[in-house]
């Protein structure tokens, strides 16, 4: 989620992933089904099985739900199949919105987010209608108190990342999608703790709100995050910190 504060957007993000659990290790499952059966079930040799792994063990998804996923993806066995979707539009004060999902019957998936759009004042699009205007790349979050930014610089540009820039008492690491991983991996090697990590999209420009529309486009975030299906959302709303308070 792109806004005013990133540290404000992710711990906003982690209190709610704490109090919904569930959500999150079936969001991870279905990710993992999903790349190993595009890609095989050796992470070695599907990267999109590594990310999607990853993600399950930053989760604490406990190992044997993490396996069993892959015998899914791979057919050794039976579960749902799950077909990734992206559904784009506009909220409150003209937010542009993006939600991927992974879903099982697009019949019943499509018109519950249109419902959840129109409901929260907002309107859905049609496909690129809202993603020309975000880039997709690599950010990886650190903390500034914890790790110099010479340091990271060395380690994070020899590896691959794009930039490192400082902001809001963190070391925001950027790359292109393709190098996201092994950036990741050097940072970890240097044992240098990560706070975030996730391929994103960002968006060219954003849209500044009062505290109210902030509030609704939070909610209608929310709404959106807690669908089954929906796996992340991405906005270009500038959110004064204010706003996630209650």
């Amino acid at each position: 989620m792109a806004g005013h504060s990133k540290w404000a957007n992710i711990r906003h993000r982690k209190d709610r992933v704490d109090k919904k659990r569930s959500k999150l290790w079936s969001n991870c499952s279905r990710a993992i089904i999903v790349a190993a059966r595009e890609g095989g079930g050796d992470p070695k040799f599907n990267t999109s099985l590594r990310y999607a792994i990853d993600d399950a063990k930053a989760a604490n998804m406990p190992k044997d739900t993490i396996e069993k996923a892959i015998k899914k993806g791979t057919g050794e066995i039976e579960g749902e199949t799950y077909e990734p979707a992206r559904y784009e539009g506009y909220g409150p004060g003209g937010v542009a919105i993006i939600a991927d999902c992974l879903q099982s019957n697009a019949n019943k998936t499509a018109p519950e987010i249109r419902s959840i759009f129109d409901k929260a004042g907002g309107n859905l699009g049609t496909p690129n209608s809202v993603s020309f205007g975000f880039t997709q790349e690599g950010q990886i979050l650190l903390d500034a108190e914890k790790v110099s930014e010479d340091s990271i610089l060395e380690v994070a540009l020899e590896a691959g990342a794009k930039d490192v820039v400082s902001e809001d008492g963190l070391l925001q690491v950027t790359t292109e999608p393709a190098d996201f991983l092994e950036v990741k991996e050097a940072i970890a090697a240097a044992d240098v703790e990560i706070e975030a990590a996730e391929i994103t999209f960002t968006p060219a420009t954003q849209v500044e709100l009062d505290l109210a529309a902030a509030r609704k486009v939070l909610r209608l975030i929310e709404t959106l995050e807690d669908h089954d299906d929906v796996q992340k959302v991405y906005h270009n709303a500038e959110v004064p910190e204010e706003a996630y308070r209650d």
